[in-house]
């Protein structure tokens, strides 16, 4: 899908007229017309507070042109499972576990990663070493962990 697809979907879904949008957005009705038609997309700080509006990550907004993944414990990332700042914000490179208002809600290791993860992970009842194998290789491709 493309953003015009997406915006206008979550418009109406929001029982929003393109007046309310703009009006929340402080922009012209004609701007928010003219991105539904598909001439125009949003500058990057309005694409934020498009975000924010109705709670989507921009990457939603864009028509999910990446897969997005929890750069601390490597899990996908869908909308509802996307950390917040403080301010409420959409943060895509964390799931809601890993970060919390600004900063990592967990102080560990990456080996206590490893051991918190397993246990949520399908055959981590089953064959924990094979997941901790995958995730000892995993984690360091992160950027949490890159950063080390």
């Amino acid at each position: 899908m493309e953003f015009k697809d997406v915006f206008a979907e979550l418009r109406k879904k929001a029982a929003l007229s393109q007046n309310d949008v703009a009006d929340k957005l402080f922009v012209t009705r004609q701007a928010v017309s003219r991105w539904e038609r598909g001439e125009t997309v949003p500058e990057t700080d309005t694409l934020l507070a498009v975000s924010k509006l109705f709670g989507v990550s921009i990457n939603t907004l864009l028509g999910s042109p990446r897969t997005l993944v929890c750069q601390s414990c490597g899990m996908p990332l869908s909308d509802d499972l996307l950390a917040r700042e403080a301010d409420g914000t959409l943060n895509e490179s964390y799931c809601k576990w890993c970060w919390e208002d600004g900063h990592f809600a967990q102080d560990c290791t990456m080996e206590e990663m490893i051991e918190h993860c397993i246990q949520f992970m399908p055959l981590g009842q089953t064959e924990p070493e094979a997941c901790r194998t995958y995730m000892r290789g995993l984690l360091p491709t992160l950027e949490r962990w890159k950063q080390s």
